[in-house]
């Protein structure tokens, strides 16, 4: 099986990266049952060899697969699977579902401040980071630019607590930022979307800056709700499948 083409699927609406084709593929075999829970999945080494991929691709789609919930990762032994169907995605410390709810009442808000309160200064900044976003090529780096841009958009309402409670959930934001760029193909549209919202803000509108937001919270909701599909019912499984889950050794 060959999952290395990082172009694959090219018939959809977007195309499908290398690690999110390796992820789909390990993710239905677990949901499907080919791996049970507390089954341990093949080793890194056998599977690129099996899905002919790189180490990098296969490791970024097994942290996908942790944060998703469906294996751990245990020191020195493996990654076992413990859970059969996605519930909702870990970023360090706090779940998607808990990010969205705090974001939805505090940036929306925000957006609506810093349209009234920003300085140039402030505009220059959120510009800046703009422009270097929309350069930047990797997708980790990309992550910790967007973290400072709402930082930024929290500084320019004018309200220190505003800021601190996105301080608080920084790392998880990077953390999410880069799961969705990396399997829903998030990067470009995010970036329109946040310079939608500087254009608000320069322009001095609430309303507008309250309705980019509002849009942009939106979209990476969908796109979650794209990634954590419904769990699909488990077939019976073939021949080959119930032998390889009995005698994993053997394939």
């Amino acid at each position: 099986m060959n999952l290395s083409d990082s172009q694959t699927g090219g018939a959809g609406p977007r195309r499908v990266s290398a690690t999110e084709a390796v992820l789909g593929h390990l993710r239905d075999a677990i949901e499907r049952g080919d791996y049970a829970i507390g089954d341990k999945l093949p080793s890194e080494a056998e599977l690129c060899r099996e899905l002919q991929v790189s180490r990098p691709v296969l490791r970024e789609a097994l942290r996908a697969l942790q944060t998703m919930g469906l294996t751990v990762s245990r020191t020195g032994k493996g990654t076992f699977v413990v859970a059969d169907a996605v519930q909702d995605p870990t970023f360090g410390d706090y779940t998607a579902g808990h990010l969205m709810e705090v974001r939805r009442h505090v940036e929306i808000p925000v957006a609506g401040y810093a349209a009234r309160r920003r300085t140039p200064e402030d505009l220059d900044r959120l510009r800046d980071l703009l422009e270097r976003m929309e350069r930047e090529t990797d997708t980790t780096a990309w992550a910790a630019l967007d973290t400072l841009f709402h930082l930024a958009v929290a500084e320019a309402a004018q309200n220190p607590v505003f800021r601190r409670v996105i301080e608080e959930i920084r790392d998880a934001l990077a953390r999410q930022s880069a799961f969705l760029n990396e399997l829903g193909g998030r990067r470009t549209h995010s970036d329109r979307e946040h310079r939608a919202l500087v254009e608000a803000l320069a322009a001095g509108s609430e309303e507008d800056a309250v309705r980019a937001m509002t849009h942009h919270l939106d979209r990476v909701e969908a796109t979650l709700a794209d990634i954590v599909r419904p769990p699909r019912t488990p077939g019976p499984r073939t021949t080959s499948e119930q032998a390889r889950h009995d005698n994993p050794q053997a394939v």
